[in-house]
């Protein structure tokens, strides 16, 4: 059964900096497309970031280009983002996904959420 996990989200001041990690279970990394989407009140789903199965592609919502990066480690079945030099629009849930395509805020597994409030 697949499974996604999300912690590391909070509170944190604009300008500062969170990692969010997503423990996955029953499957490989390797076989999906897997990234971050994020949903703020209001506001249409939006495709944060998403790396190919094989590893070799990373995609980034323009939004947040040379703020956030993606990675993961197969070995924890653990997908990181890392997210510097917030900003309060980042406000928003964050979801572990396994995407139909990166790039693409259609998915078809994701796990429950965390909450990324950036405020001061």
């Amino acid at each position: 059964q697949v499974q996604l996990v999300e912690s590391g989200g909070g509170l944190v001041q604009p300008g500062g900096s969170l990692r969010l990690s997503c423990v996955a279970s029953g499957f490989s990394l390797d076989y999906y497309p897997i990234g971050w989407l994020r949903q703020a009140p209001g506001k249409e789903r939006e495709a944060v970031s998403c790396l190919s199965s094989s590893g070799s592609n990373t995609y980034y919502g323009d939004s947040v280009k040379g703020r956030f990066t993606i990675s993961r480690d197969n070995a924890k079945s653990t997908v990181y983002l890392q997210m510097n030099s917030l900003k309060p629009e980042d406000t928003a849930v964050y979801y572990c996904a396994i995407h139909y395509n990166c790039g693409s805020p259609d998915f078809s597994s994701r796990g429950p959420g965390t909450q990324v409030t950036v405020s001061s």
